[in-house]
């Protein structure tokens, strides 16, 4: 009974792993989901009395389920039997197809990582890079939304930082649901921007089987209210200006609308704007054919060493104002009794066009919501002279009189401080420091070699300063039809 037994050594460490295992598995893990979802449920009961527009049950819902949900939704059978029918597949290679899909697609929203995580993280880094406003935001008119309805924000792309800000600025009113790119998909990255809510989409995929299973999990969250913000341009822009929509999850949206449901499905259009993008440098190398292509990672580190640099020299300051400006919501109800139509009955090709106008009209209205910041404002008058060098008070009053046309066309001009002289000089501060605008003896011109750059700033209000008619109907319709 007292005799031992000798064991090889690589056999007690598989026991000795499998113990810890047991030990981890069984006691401490049940016991870490309790703490979380225990701090989950607290924030939750905290938020739910703040947001105006609160988490829906369908966040709630353990990823797993909903992911079953996804998976044996009958649409999205349908598709699979038809996929697996179209390539002579054996019927059990699908479903496993639509299982990757799905686990690739579905988020597992976390209130307290939302709420106390990103939230925190959003906050520190938006006011840590820019100096972050709201400009405009009609107040009346999103304090009218029904508080079933499925609300929608809809806006223009111009940095990666529009998740970071749009999220920590809307962050009083609800939780956002984003698309986010294949970019993410890093490990550590994409587990955090999974509980925040985000989904994952194949950008440009041809896959139908991808796409119908996306498009079911869109309309399964429009049709349960889940708050969303959708970027219709799809990619960062290249030039500066606001690139060609593609309306596809938006037709997604629109297929969790139905006209006879209890739930209105509103959008609400957004304008984002900075005086300087961290990505501008490589977004315009992006869109020059000819250019080669720098490493995303490689430009990272570039600038922030660039930053540190200038900090340890006391030289560092912020990027500038970053500036957010919230519309007048769009009822899809309303639209649809204005123009007549009923999306659950329209034949494909009418359905496409309905589509279209709206998705136009919604993007007309965020490209009237873009705030006038003052880099892009001193960067057009300095395009317009061309070679010529001006002084500060020519400067001024060149700015004075695009500022009147701008106001004119009723855009959303953001004047920091209140003080036009003291917006002017901190465009031409930004510009000066980054060395795209030279001075000599009291005299401004803008660098030849940097024209490029400048435009990109300039293109961010150049639909204001030449504006464009909006083909859909007036500026935005009422709440109830």
């Amino acid at each position: 009974m007292t005799a031992s037994i000798t064991l090889p050594l690589w056999l007690a460490l598989v026991i000795g792993a499998l113990a810890a295992w047991a030990l981890l598995e069984r006691l401490l893990m049940p016991s870490a989901r309790w703490f979380v979802r225990s701090r989950a449920n607290r924030v939750l009961d905290e938020v739910g009395r703040r947001l105006k527009i609160g988490i829906r049950p369908f966040q709630q819902v353990k990823r797993q389920a909903l992911i079953d949900r996804l998976i044996f939704d009958d649409k999205v059978q349908q598709a699979a039997q038809a996929f697996a029918d179209a390539r002579g597949m054996p019927r059990e290679v699908a479903p496993d197809q639509v299982q990757r899909y799905a686990r690739e697609i579905v988020p597992a929203f976390n209130a307290y990582v939302y709420f106390r995580i990103g939230y925190w993280i959003g906050k520190k880094l938006s006011r840590s890079l820019y100096r972050v406003r709201i400009g405009y935001t009609d107040d009346a008119g999103l304090n009218a939304i029904p508080e079933q309805s499925t609300v929608v924000f809809v806006m223009n792309h111009r940095s990666n930082m529009d998740y970071i800000i749009a999220s920590y600025l809307a962050a009083e009113r609800a939780a956002l649901s984003y698309a986010v790119g294949e970019w993410a998909r890093v490990w550590g990255l994409q587990q955090l921007i999974r509980a925040m809510g985000a989904y994952f989409v194949r950008r440009n995929s041809k896959d139908e089987l991808y796409r119908r299973v996306l498009e079911r999990y869109i309309a399964m969250a429009t049709e349960a209210g889940v708050t969303q913000a959708v970027y219709p341009e799809g990619g960062l822009t290249r030039d500066g200006r606001m690139r060609e929509p593609k309306f596809g999850v938006l037709d997604y949206m629109l297929r969790g609308y139905h006209t006879e449901g209890e739930r209105d499905l509103v959008f609400v259009p957004l304008g984002l704007n900075y005086d300087r993008v961290l990505e501008d440098r490589t977004q315009l190398l992006a869109g020059d054919a000819a250019a080669a292509k720098p490493s995303g990672l490689r430009a990272a580190l570039r600038f922030v060493g660039d930053q540190l640099w200038l900090l340890l020299r006391s030289r560092w300051h912020r990027l500038g104002y970053a500036c957010v400006n919230f519309g007048t919501p769009v009822s899809v109800r309303a639209w649809s009794a204005a123009r007549g139509i009923d999306f659950d009955h329209l034949p494909r090709e009418q359905r496409q066009a309905e589509v279209a106008a709206l998705g136009r009209h919604l993007m007309a209205q965020v490209g009237q919501l873009i705030p006038v910041l003052p880099v892009p404002l001193v960067a057009t008058v300095l395009l317009q002279q061309g070679d010529k060098a001006i002084n500060e008070l020519e400067l001024k009053s060149a700015v004075a009189e695009l500022v009147r046309g701008l106001e004119a066309r009723n855009a959303r001009l953001y004047l920091p401080r209140g003080d036009w002289d003291y917006a002017v000089g901190a465009g031409l501060r930004m510009l000066t420091l980054r060395h795209l605008v030279l001075e000599q003896d009291g005299l401004y011109r803008a660098r030849a070699d940097e024209w490029p750059l400048l435009r990109y700033y300039a293109n961010s209000i150049a639909h204001l300063v030449a504006p464009q008619a909006d083909p859909g109907p007036g500026h935005g319709l009422p709440l109830k039809a």
